[in-house]
């Protein structure tokens, strides 16, 4: 039985992974959990699967009638570092943002498995990361459903040689709206995401276009592939996860009805297959499936997360701080969406950084990132 250490355990990827361990007792066990500020959720899930460790970002008194005996709480913003405990197997990482990053490098440090659901520490950290897990024999299970499924073209080898991959994008809220009509949307109408149910701020990426960019770092890091070997196509249906190129020309593409339970299945359970819970394809419905090129004038922000991955160094730290800080102030209502792409941009242009690529530096520059799109917008 793997014993699974879920950091993140209150969001969208967290709640699924639950589902997963759920349906396989036989095969998984929950040894320790890691949640946000969702107090309420926190304690149900406490409640139901029994960890040893369980942590809260949130600074709360729990009062004793609330407690699981025999289970430890920690609480505090980096209390899920108590959560990747020795008996723990595997490291699920569904942390939003950069706190990803000190979660990976943590879990590295301790020698476990990662399975890993967290883009920010492959784009902020992608370079130390990889090192890192290289040198102490660490496998990263990739979560994201485009990653996993390039994973599974490539038979599940890293190592394998390819001409392309090909990552799918389904285009996110606003993929219908004119560079006209996205200048006065909302932060409700972003949230709508047409195929997937995921967390708030992933989903604003999504309409940005800023996750699918943040995928293609992600996929440089993991595959060893260069930007010029990483392609992204819209393609509404979500049925194609991703596709790999090889050199004899064949194409081979994952393929399954949208579910993130897949792909969490599978980074905890390769080599085996798990049932999954989801439908089998019906082939003969699927009279149509759309495929177009990014629009680069309407989604600029695409095109700047790669331009900061060709750039280097701290740049994406500087990129996905930026992004972070403006996306909460989005959703707070404080800024427009078109602000997003300023913040990025501004924040790129502004910062003069070193190349030493430690955590220490990047902690800095995420820090400047997020100061200056306060700054911008004076909150």
């Amino acid at each position: 039985m793997k014993k699974i250490a879920l950091i993140g355990s209150t969001g969208s990827i967290g709640k699924q992974t639950l589902s997963v361990i759920k349906r396989n007792p036989d095969k998984f066990k929950l040894i320790s959990l890691a949640a946000g500020n969702n107090e309420k959720e926190f304690l149900r899930q406490v409640e139901e699967f029994k960890p040893k460790v369980a942590t809260l970002a949130k600074e709360v008194a729990i009062n004793e009638t609330q407690k699981v005996t025999g289970i430890e709480y920690f609480f505090g913003e980096e209390a899920f570092k108590n959560a990747i405990i020795d008996e723990a197997d595997v490291v699920v990482i569904a942390l939003v943002g950069f706190k990803g990053l000190i979660a990976v490098l943590d879990a590295i440090e301790k020698g476990k498995d990662i399975a890993l659901a967290n883009k920010e520490s492959l784009v902020v950290g992608g370079g130390l990361v990889m090192r890192l897990a290289k040198e102490k024999g660490i496998k990263i299970s990739p979560i994201d459903s485009e990653h996993s499924a390039i994973w599974q073209a490539l038979d599940f080898d890293f190592n394998k040689p390819f001409k392309r991959i090909i990552l799918t994008a389904s285009g996110g809220a606003f993929r219908d709206l004119t560079k006209e009509q996205l200048k006065c949307v909302t932060a409700k109408e972003a949230l709508k995401h047409p195929n997937w149910d995921m967390g708030a701020k992933i989903t604003v990426d999504c309409a940005t276009l800023v996750n699918k960019a943040f995928e293609v770092v992600e996929a440089k890091w993991l595959y060893n592939a260069p930007l010029s070997k990483i392609d992204v196509i819209i393609h509404r249906e979500s049925i194609i996860h991703s596709m790999v190129e090889f050199d004899d020309g064949a194409v081979i593409a994952q393929m399954s009805y949208p579910s993130m339970e897949l792909p969490i299945s599978l980074a905890l359970s390769y080599p085996e297959r798990l049932d999954c819970g989801i439908k089998s394809l019906d082939f003969s419905s699927l009279s149509k499936l759309t495929f177009n090129s990014v629009d680069h004038d309407r989604f600029p922000c695409f095109s700047l997360v790669l331009q900061a991955a060709e750039e280097g160094g701290v740049y994406p730290a500087v990129a996905n701080g930026a992004n972070e800080e403006a996306v909460r102030l989005f959703l707070e209502g404080k800024i427009g969406y078109e602000d997003i792409y300023k913040s990025i941009y501004g924040a790129m242009q502004s910062y003069d950084g070193g190349q030493h690529l430690h955590l220490e530096e990047f902690t800095e520059a995420d820090g400047f990132a997020r100061k200056y799109v306060k700054d911008l917008f004076g909150v």
